[in-house]
């Protein structure tokens, strides 16, 4: 981030082209220092912004960010549009100097976004999970859970790894596609099951509701939890907070997000 050149014709990024970049980006130490920004009053990071599109037709979640050390500011876009059909979700970011005022970067993001929440939460479990901890849960293997994971394996000398998700019984490809990740992972037949003496559980599902009562955990474990953009959607009910310590990755502007 250091080395870009503010002079420079933009660069234009499709999926693909992102894909082809993500083996090459150091996500997780950039990350660290990101967040030390923001602890240092070098990074802005202000709440996100919703705007509803006329007639009910859908709507655009707006995240801006401001990067000093680097000299960049820029937002990602994220509509959500209404169709006949299945909706259309995307995520395009911009990003633009703040020493020209000129756009350097427009990509699509959300290949970024896997790899940002992913990074994020192994980053908390880098830095909170006990040193001992072996007992390693994954609920929800959707490609947030699966990102999770190639993030998360090398942190610990990981001794049983389980994933559940409810139709996962069903998919014998994904399964395969799963273990093919790491010969350690089993598939686990319920949240419970998974769960049984963990150590570290990450929760990535796009569940409304809560899917894990830490009540019922048989030891104190690390939770890391995702959500997703449901109204009111949390994957640990509010109420269990209270008795937990919580971390968040921007105190300033979770708790809105969190409802």
């Amino acid at each position: 981030m250091n080395h870009i050149d503010h002079h420079a014709a933009p660069l234009l990024l499709n999926q693909q082209q992102v894909r082809d970049y993500l083996p090459a980006l150091p996500v997780r130490t950039a990350l660290s220092a990101l967040f030390q920004a923001l602890a240092q009053q070098r990074a802005v990071q202000p709440a996100q912004t919703l705007t509803l599109f006329p007639q009910g037709a859908g709507d655009v979640i707006t995240y801006q960010g401001v990067l000093a050390d680097a000299g960049v500011f820029g937002a990602k876009l994220s509509p959500y549009i209404v169709t006949d059909g299945r909706p259309v979700i995307s995520a395009w970011t911009s990003l633009m100097s703040m020493h020209t005022g000129q756009p350097l970067l427009f990509c699509d993001s959300g290949l970024l976004t896997v790899e940002r929440t992913a990074g994020t939460s192994a980053l908390a479990i880098e830095l909170l999970a006990r040193q001992d901890s072996r007992q390693l849960t994954l609920i929800g293997c959707g490609a947030l859970g699966q990102a999770h994971l190639r993030h998360v394996l090398p942190l610990r000398d990981w001794q049983r790894i389980r994933v559940y998700a409810p139709d996962l019984a069903a998919k014998q490809e994904l399964q395969q596609q799963l273990q093919a990740l790491d010969p350690r992972i089993q598939i686990s037949s319920s949240v419970d099951a998974a769960c049984d003496n963990s150590d570290v559980i990450m929760l990535c599902t796009s569940s409304a509701a809560a899917v894990l009562d830490p009540a019922t955990l048989s030891k104190p474990a690390l939770i890391t939890s995702i959500s997703t953009n449901a109204v009111n959607a949390h994957e640990v009910a509010p109420a269990s907070l209270a008795a937990m310590d919580v971390y968040c990755d921007h105190k300033h502007s979770t708790p809105d997000s969190a409802g």
